[in-house]
């Protein structure tokens, strides 16, 4: 029997032979494999685990500003439900107003990049994808103004630092309509999470588009990942932290805890560095500014 290193620390002829054979596998039968397996780990990631966001518009500003890609945890929300502070990426309601202008005729090359794309989380965005804060969480009751203009959650007025610039207190308020900063108290209904842009004088968001099902949360924006002067964790503030619980008990499942995103960002570093240096991700719009 041929032994596997000589006497002298070589590698004896039979391995040579086969490391060989490896190295000689030419390029054109390499790289299209290659293309195949990082195709299909980037649809099973995008699928089921996080997807970038790149960030078009300012209605979360100064937390996201235009140009920022973050990333979205996709799995969190199937072990517990959001919590007041967390920053979330969801699809809107009827009540949403769509943020896509009229379909744009494509060939049948764009079409199938746009099919190629959907599915590596890297297309265009969908009309009704929206990212905002979660102001109140089921059972909450939610409204503003306090003598010092601020938002109640439970009684309990938020000092928001993350508000980049407020909605005027001197505007009546409407209904169809998020120009004021002033609406009436809301009960967040069961299954629902009342959300806010930070950049409130020009967020469209539930003061006037009314609560979004958590079924429709798409997850988690927990951490800027580009550009690289912008590395952070999108963590909850200190804000909620003296908010009762709801008035009105959620339905039954996982009791909320406090959110880690360092943790998350620990699970998926190395992906969040390749995906942050990359100029392909999709789009998330906002709310239309008023």
């Amino acid at each position: 029997m041929a032994q596997s290193i000589d006497e002298d620390g070589t590698v004896d002829p039979w391995r040579r032979r086969v490391r060989r054979s490896r190295r000689q596998m030419p390029l054109w039968q390499e790289l299209p494999l290659l293309l195949v397996v990082a195709f299909c780990l980037a649809v099973l990631i995008r699928t089921f685990l996080l997807q970038a966001f790149f960030i078009p518009s300012g209605s979360m500003e100064d937390t996201l500003l235009v140009g920022d890609r973050v990333l979205v945890n996709k799995v969190v929300y199937d072990v517990r439900d959001p919590v007041r502070g967390e920053v979330v990426v969801f699809r809107g309601t009827d009540r949403w107003a769509p943020q896509v202008d009229g379909e744009q005729q494509i060939g049948l090359v764009g079409k199938l990049g746009r099919t190629v794309g959907d599915l590596v989380g890297v297309s265009r965005p969908g009309e009704k994808d929206f990212i905002k804060r979660v102001i109140g969480v089921p059972g909450d009751r939610v409204r503003c103004c306090d003598e010092q203009g601020r938002v109640t959650v439970n009684g309990t007025p938020l000092d928001e630092p993350y508000v980049l610039e407020d909605s005027p207190l001197d505007v009546p308020p409407n209904p169809k309509e998020c120009r004021s900063r002033r609406f009436d108290e809301v009960v967040v209904p069961p299954g629902q999470i009342f959300v806010m842009g930070d950049h409130r004088l020009v967020s469209q968001d539930a003061r006037c588009q009314g609560p979004v099902p958590i079924d429709n949360v798409i997850g988690r924006a927990f951490l800027v990942v580009w550009p690289s002067s912008r590395w952070n964790d999108l963590s909850v503030p200190a804000t909620f932290d003296d908010v009762s619980g709801p008035a009105v008990a959620s339905p039954p499942g996982p009791p909320p805890v406090r959110p880690t995103p360092q943790g998350d960002a620990l699970l998926v570093l190395p992906l969040a560095i390749a995906l942050g240096r990359s100029r392909a991700f999709r789009s998330v719009p906002f709310s239309r500014a008023s």
